[in-house]
Formats: C-alpha cells, sequence, structure tokens
C-alpha cells in the first residue's frame, strides 16, 4: 500500500474509530435505537470508502504493473485475483 492512499485510509480509519467510540456512548447512555442505526449506517458507509482507497491501489500498483509485465501467468492471476474481490463485495455489499 503506498503512502497516497495509505495515509487517507488510516485517516478514515482514524475517524472511523471515533464513531465506533460514539456508538458506544450512545449505547451506554441507551439513546433512540433509529439514533444508533443512523450511526452504524455511516460507520458502514466510511468502510466502503476505505475499501475503495485500498482497491484503487492495488488496481493502481499491483495490477498495473502485472499487465505492463510480459508474463501472461502473472496478468491472469491478477484479473482472477480481482474477480474474485469484486465477487465476494458484491455478495456482501
Amino acid at each position: 500500500m503506498d503512502t497516497t492512499h495509505g495515509e487517507p485510509a488510516i485517516a478514515r480509519l482514524r475517524r472511523i474509530e471515533g464513531q465506533i467510540r460514539g456508538i458506544q456512548k450512545m449505547l451506554e447512555e441507551g439513546r433512540y435505537c433509529v439514533d444508533i442505526l443512523t450511526q452504524t449506517s455511516a460507520v458502514v458507509a466510511a468502510l466502503h470508502g476505505v475499501e475503495d482507497l485500498v482497491m484503487e491501489n492495488h488496481l493502481n500498483t499491483c495490477v498495473a504493473a502485472a499487465m505492463k509485465s510480459e508474463n501472461p501467468e502473472e496478468k491472469r492471476r491478477k484479473v482472477d485475483e480481482v474477480m474474485m474481490v469484486v465477487t465476494k463485495f458484491r455478495k456482501h455489499g
């Protein structure tokens, strides 16, 4: 993971960490369920943003390098890997 995408991902994760602590506090205080659900939804969306940064980095570095290589097996492995990730995310998204 290069620092171009790594640093923003870390910053987002720190924000998410704060959101999680806020949700814990809301639960401890017995806050309204819909308010808690709204916050958990925001955390899920924020995590999707981190996933996007990591995937973008992977495509621009590892996958791009494989596609530029002369090794057809490496190209095929990277395409298979990306398809596996897309399929997995589609099931969970």
